[in-house]
Protein backbone atom coordinates (compact mmCIF):
# COMPACT_ATOMS: atom_id res chain seq x y z
CA UNK A 1 0.00 0.00 0.00
CA UNK A 2 2.82 2.43 0.92
CA UNK A 3 4.54 1.70 -2.40
CA UNK A 4 1.31 2.37 -4.33
CA UNK A 5 0.80 5.71 -2.57
CA UNK A 6 4.40 6.66 -3.27
CA UNK A 7 3.97 6.03 -7.02
CA UNK A 8 0.69 7.96 -7.16
CA UNK A 9 2.26 10.90 -5.37
CA UNK A 10 5.18 10.88 -7.76
CA UNK A 11 2.90 10.89 -10.84
CA UNK A 12 -0.08 12.97 -9.76
CA UNK A 13 0.75 14.93 -6.63
CA UNK A 14 3.97 16.60 -7.69
CA UNK A 15 3.61 19.73 -9.81
CA UNK A 16 6.23 19.34 -12.52
CA UNK A 17 8.53 22.05 -13.74
CA UNK A 18 7.54 22.66 -17.36
CA UNK A 19 10.44 23.28 -19.74
CA UNK A 20 9.68 26.31 -21.88
CA UNK A 21 10.52 24.44 -25.08
CA UNK A 22 7.72 21.95 -24.34
CA UNK A 23 5.07 24.56 -23.52
CA UNK A 24 4.41 25.90 -27.02
CA UNK A 25 3.03 22.92 -28.91
CA UNK A 26 3.33 19.22 -29.58
CA UNK A 27 6.46 17.26 -28.71
CA UNK A 28 7.66 13.66 -28.64
CA UNK A 29 8.81 11.51 -25.76
CA UNK A 30 12.34 11.90 -27.11
CA UNK A 31 11.96 15.70 -26.92
CA UNK A 32 10.76 15.40 -23.31
CA UNK A 33 13.74 13.23 -22.35
CA UNK A 34 16.13 15.80 -23.80
CA UNK A 35 14.61 18.31 -21.38
CA UNK A 36 14.81 16.07 -18.32
CA UNK A 37 11.31 14.54 -18.35
CA UNK A 38 10.42 10.87 -18.78
CA UNK A 39 7.26 8.97 -19.62
CA UNK A 40 6.04 8.88 -16.01
CA UNK A 41 6.30 12.69 -15.76
CA UNK A 42 3.90 12.98 -18.68
CA UNK A 43 1.19 10.89 -17.00
CA UNK A 44 0.10 13.78 -14.76
CA UNK A 45 -2.76 16.18 -15.32
CA UNK A 46 -0.44 18.83 -16.75
CA UNK A 47 -0.01 16.89 -19.98
CA UNK A 48 -2.17 15.48 -22.77
CA UNK A 49 -1.24 12.50 -24.95
CA UNK A 50 -1.95 13.28 -28.60
CA UNK A 51 -0.73 10.10 -30.24
CA UNK A 52 2.00 7.47 -30.08
CA UNK A 53 4.75 9.04 -27.97
CA UNK A 54 3.47 12.56 -28.72
CA UNK A 55 2.25 15.00 -26.08
CA UNK A 56 1.31 18.60 -25.36
CA UNK A 57 0.47 20.71 -22.36
CA UNK A 58 -3.07 19.96 -21.20
CA UNK A 59 -3.92 23.67 -21.09
CA UNK A 60 -3.34 24.04 -24.83
CA UNK A 61 -6.53 23.78 -26.89
CA UNK A 62 -6.62 20.58 -28.92
CA UNK A 63 -7.00 22.36 -32.25
CA UNK A 64 -6.56 20.77 -35.68
CA UNK A 65 -3.20 22.51 -35.97
CA UNK A 66 -2.02 21.03 -32.67
CA UNK A 67 -3.06 17.55 -33.80
CA UNK A 68 -1.20 18.01 -37.08
CA UNK A 69 1.87 19.33 -35.30
CA UNK A 70 1.82 16.18 -33.16
CA UNK A 71 1.54 13.96 -36.24
CA UNK A 72 4.31 15.89 -37.98
CA UNK A 73 6.76 15.10 -35.17
CA UNK A 74 6.87 11.50 -36.38
CA UNK A 75 6.88 12.02 -40.15
CA UNK A 76 9.50 10.14 -42.15
CA UNK A 77 11.72 12.12 -44.56
CA UNK A 78 9.94 13.12 -47.75
CA UNK A 79 6.43 12.77 -46.28
CA UNK A 80 3.75 15.46 -46.57
CA UNK A 81 0.21 15.99 -45.42
CA UNK A 82 -2.16 15.46 -48.33
CA UNK A 83 -5.82 15.17 -49.29
CA UNK A 84 -8.27 17.12 -47.13
CA UNK A 85 -5.56 17.68 -44.52
CA UNK A 86 -3.43 19.51 -47.07
CA UNK A 87 -6.48 21.39 -48.37
CA UNK A 88 -7.10 22.72 -44.85
CA UNK A 89 -3.46 23.71 -44.45
CA UNK A 90 -3.84 25.71 -47.68
CA UNK A 91 -6.79 27.55 -46.14
CA UNK A 92 -9.83 25.72 -47.53
CA UNK A 93 -12.76 25.14 -45.18
CA UNK A 94 -12.67 21.35 -44.92
CA UNK A 95 -12.24 18.87 -42.07
CA UNK A 96 -8.48 18.21 -41.74
CA UNK A 97 -8.31 15.51 -39.07
CA UNK A 98 -11.07 13.00 -39.86
CA UNK A 99 -8.75 11.30 -40.60
CA UNK A 100 -5.37 12.98 -40.91
CA UNK A 101 -4.11 12.20 -44.43
CA UNK A 102 -0.47 11.64 -45.27
CA UNK A 103 1.46 10.78 -48.41
CA UNK A 104 4.86 9.12 -47.98
CA UNK A 105 7.51 7.62 -50.28
CA UNK A 106 7.03 3.88 -50.75
CA UNK A 107 9.84 2.63 -48.48
CA UNK A 108 8.83 4.85 -45.53
CA UNK A 109 8.28 2.98 -42.27
CA UNK A 110 4.89 4.36 -41.23
CA UNK A 111 1.49 2.71 -41.57
CA UNK A 112 -2.18 3.60 -41.45
CA UNK A 113 -3.62 3.54 -37.94
CA UNK A 114 -6.65 4.92 -36.14
CA UNK A 115 -7.08 8.56 -37.13
CA UNK A 116 -4.29 8.46 -39.73
CA UNK A 117 -4.45 7.36 -43.37
CA UNK A 118 -1.12 6.80 -45.10
CA UNK A 119 -0.86 6.66 -48.90
CA UNK A 120 2.36 5.58 -50.56
CA UNK A 121 2.97 7.71 -53.64
CA UNK A 122 5.92 9.42 -55.26
CA UNK A 123 6.12 13.16 -54.54
CA UNK A 124 8.12 15.53 -56.70
CA UNK A 125 10.20 18.21 -54.97
CA UNK A 126 7.96 20.92 -56.44
CA UNK A 127 4.87 19.13 -55.14
CA UNK A 128 5.67 19.66 -51.45
CA UNK A 129 5.34 23.08 -49.82
CA UNK A 130 5.13 24.36 -46.26
CA UNK A 131 1.80 25.72 -45.06
CA UNK A 132 1.18 26.82 -41.46
CA UNK A 133 4.68 25.58 -40.77
CA UNK A 134 3.97 22.00 -41.90
CA UNK A 135 4.81 20.02 -45.06
CA UNK A 136 1.84 19.67 -47.40
CA UNK A 137 1.26 18.70 -50.99
CA UNK A 138 1.01 21.77 -53.22
CA UNK A 139 -2.47 23.00 -54.08
CA UNK A 140 -2.53 21.47 -57.56
CA UNK A 141 -1.28 18.07 -56.34
CA UNK A 142 -3.82 18.23 -53.49
CA UNK A 143 -6.71 18.88 -55.88
CA UNK A 144 -5.49 16.18 -58.26
CA UNK A 145 -5.25 13.60 -55.47
CA UNK A 146 -8.73 14.45 -54.19
CA UNK A 147 -10.34 14.47 -57.63
CA UNK A 148 -9.12 10.94 -58.33
CA UNK A 149 -11.01 9.50 -55.37
CA UNK A 150 -14.06 11.77 -54.99
CA UNK A 151 -17.32 11.75 -56.91
CA UNK A 152 -17.48 14.26 -59.77
CA UNK A 153 -19.70 16.61 -57.77
CA UNK A 154 -17.43 16.59 -54.71
CA UNK A 155 -14.33 16.93 -56.91
CA UNK A 156 -15.84 20.01 -58.56
CA UNK A 157 -16.81 21.38 -55.12
CA UNK A 158 -13.22 21.22 -53.83
CA UNK A 159 -11.86 22.66 -57.10
CA UNK A 160 -14.38 25.52 -56.91
CA UNK A 161 -13.26 26.27 -53.35
CA UNK A 162 -9.61 26.46 -54.41
CA UNK A 163 -10.38 28.61 -57.46
CA UNK A 164 -12.65 30.99 -55.56
CA UNK A 165 -10.08 31.41 -52.77
CA UNK A 166 -7.35 32.21 -55.31
CA UNK A 167 -5.30 29.18 -54.25
CA UNK A 168 -5.42 27.88 -57.81
CA UNK A 169 -6.27 29.35 -61.19
CA UNK A 170 -7.90 27.80 -64.20
CA UNK A 171 -4.63 27.65 -66.11
CA UNK A 172 -3.21 25.39 -63.40
CA UNK A 173 -5.98 22.90 -64.11
CA UNK A 174 -5.49 23.27 -67.87
CA UNK A 175 -1.79 22.44 -67.45
CA UNK A 176 -2.61 19.47 -65.22
CA UNK A 177 -5.00 18.08 -67.82
CA UNK A 178 -2.30 18.39 -70.49
CA UNK A 179 0.26 16.45 -68.41
CA UNK A 180 0.37 12.63 -68.45
CA UNK A 181 -0.58 12.22 -64.78
CA UNK A 182 -2.88 9.86 -62.96
CA UNK A 183 -6.48 11.01 -63.02
CA UNK A 184 -6.27 13.17 -66.15
CA UNK A 185 -9.67 11.98 -67.37
CA UNK A 186 -11.31 12.97 -64.07
CA UNK A 187 -9.51 16.31 -64.03
CA UNK A 188 -10.73 17.03 -67.55
CA UNK A 189 -14.33 16.64 -66.37
CA UNK A 190 -13.66 18.74 -63.28
CA UNK A 191 -12.18 21.49 -65.47
CA UNK A 192 -15.27 21.37 -67.68
CA UNK A 193 -17.57 22.01 -64.71
CA UNK A 194 -15.38 24.20 -62.46
CA UNK A 195 -16.74 27.62 -61.50
CA UNK A 196 -14.49 30.16 -59.71
CA UNK A 197 -17.52 32.31 -58.87
CA UNK A 198 -19.12 29.68 -56.61
CA UNK A 199 -19.09 30.94 -53.02
CA UNK A 200 -19.86 27.71 -51.17
CA UNK A 201 -19.69 23.94 -51.68
CA UNK A 202 -23.49 23.73 -51.41
CA UNK A 203 -23.88 26.17 -54.29
CA UNK A 204 -21.62 23.90 -56.31
CA UNK A 205 -23.63 20.83 -55.32
CA UNK A 206 -26.87 22.53 -56.39
CA UNK A 207 -25.36 23.55 -59.72
CA UNK A 208 -23.95 20.08 -60.37
CA UNK A 209 -27.25 18.43 -59.43
CA UNK A 210 -28.97 20.41 -62.19
CA UNK A 211 -26.24 20.01 -64.80
CA UNK A 212 -25.90 16.25 -64.29
CA UNK A 213 -29.69 15.99 -64.65
CA UNK A 214 -29.38 17.49 -68.14
CA UNK A 215 -30.53 21.03 -67.36
CA UNK A 216 -28.63 24.04 -68.71
CA UNK A 217 -25.73 25.26 -66.61
CA UNK A 218 -26.70 28.38 -64.64
CA UNK A 219 -24.36 31.31 -64.16
CA UNK A 220 -22.91 31.95 -60.71
CA UNK A 221 -23.23 35.12 -58.65
CA UNK A 222 -24.57 37.39 -61.42
CA UNK A 223 -25.22 41.00 -60.28
CA UNK A 224 -28.82 42.03 -61.01
CA UNK A 225 -29.42 45.77 -61.56
CA UNK A 226 -32.54 47.89 -61.41
CA UNK A 227 -33.60 50.52 -63.95
CA UNK A 228 -31.11 52.97 -62.44
CA UNK A 229 -28.31 50.39 -62.82
CA UNK A 230 -28.02 49.90 -59.06
CA UNK A 231 -27.10 46.38 -57.96
CA UNK A 232 -30.15 45.03 -56.12
CA UNK A 233 -29.11 41.42 -55.70
CA UNK A 234 -26.83 38.61 -56.74
CA UNK A 235 -28.47 35.17 -56.83
CA UNK A 236 -26.24 32.18 -56.16
CA UNK A 237 -27.22 30.77 -59.55
CA UNK A 238 -28.98 32.53 -62.41
CA UNK A 239 -30.64 31.66 -65.71
CA UNK A 240 -30.35 34.95 -67.57
CA UNK A 241 -32.77 34.32 -70.43
CA UNK A 242 -35.51 33.04 -68.12
CA UNK A 243 -34.73 35.61 -65.40
CA UNK A 244 -34.74 32.78 -62.87
CA UNK A 245 -32.56 32.94 -59.78
CA UNK A 246 -31.69 30.02 -57.49
CA UNK A 247 -30.55 30.43 -53.90
CA UNK A 248 -29.02 28.04 -51.42
CA UNK A 249 -30.28 28.79 -47.92
CA UNK A 250 -27.74 27.76 -45.31
CA UNK A 251 -26.93 28.91 -41.79
CA UNK A 252 -25.75 32.33 -43.00
CA UNK A 253 -29.16 32.93 -44.58
CA UNK A 254 -30.88 32.28 -41.26
CA UNK A 255 -28.59 34.82 -39.60
CA UNK A 256 -29.43 37.51 -42.19
CA UNK A 257 -33.07 36.64 -42.85
CA UNK A 258 -34.43 40.20 -42.79
CA UNK A 259 -31.88 41.54 -45.28
CA UNK A 260 -32.33 38.48 -47.51
CA UNK A 261 -36.09 39.08 -47.56
CA UNK A 262 -35.59 42.72 -48.57
CA UNK A 263 -33.20 41.66 -51.32
CA UNK A 264 -35.67 39.05 -52.55
CA UNK A 265 -38.43 41.67 -52.71
CA UNK A 266 -36.20 43.94 -54.80
CA UNK A 267 -35.42 41.10 -57.19
CA UNK A 268 -39.07 40.14 -57.53
CA UNK A 269 -39.93 43.76 -58.23
CA UNK A 270 -37.32 43.74 -61.01
CA UNK A 271 -38.99 40.73 -62.60
CA UNK A 272 -36.59 38.04 -61.35
CA UNK A 273 -38.21 34.83 -60.12
CA UNK A 274 -36.51 33.07 -57.24
CA UNK A 275 -36.38 29.46 -56.05
CA UNK A 276 -34.77 28.69 -52.68
CA UNK A 277 -33.32 25.35 -51.62
CA UNK A 278 -31.76 23.97 -48.44
CA UNK A 279 -29.24 21.19 -47.86
CA UNK A 280 -32.14 18.89 -46.98
CA UNK A 281 -33.70 19.58 -50.40
CA UNK A 282 -30.45 18.95 -52.27
CA UNK A 283 -29.44 15.79 -50.40
CA UNK A 284 -32.81 14.21 -49.56
CA UNK A 285 -35.15 15.22 -52.40
CA UNK A 286 -32.93 15.95 -55.41
CA UNK A 287 -35.59 14.86 -57.92
CA UNK A 288 -37.98 17.43 -56.47
CA UNK A 289 -35.34 20.15 -56.84
CA UNK A 290 -34.70 19.16 -60.45
CA UNK A 291 -38.43 19.07 -61.19
CA UNK A 292 -39.05 22.55 -59.75
CA UNK A 293 -36.20 24.10 -61.73
CA UNK A 294 -37.17 22.30 -64.93
CA UNK A 295 -40.78 23.51 -64.60
CA UNK A 296 -39.65 27.08 -63.86
CA UNK A 297 -37.40 27.10 -66.93
CA UNK A 298 -40.26 25.89 -69.10
CA UNK A 299 -42.78 28.41 -67.73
Amino acid sequence: MLRRLSIDARVMGKVPAIPRALSRGAFTLADARRHGLDRWNLQGLSWRRLGPQTYALARLDETPLLKLEAASRRLPPGAAFSGFTAAWLHGLEVEPCDPIELTVPSPAGISTRAGLVVRRRALGKDEVVRRRGLPATCMLRTIRDLCVRLSLTEAVAIADMALHAGKLDRQDLVAAVAAPNQGVRVLRRVLEHAEPGAESPMETRLRMLLVLAGLPRPEAQVPIRDRLLRVIGRPDLYYRDQRLGLEYDGGTHRDTLAEDNRRQNRLLDAGVRLLRFTAVDIFNTPDHVIGLVRAALAA
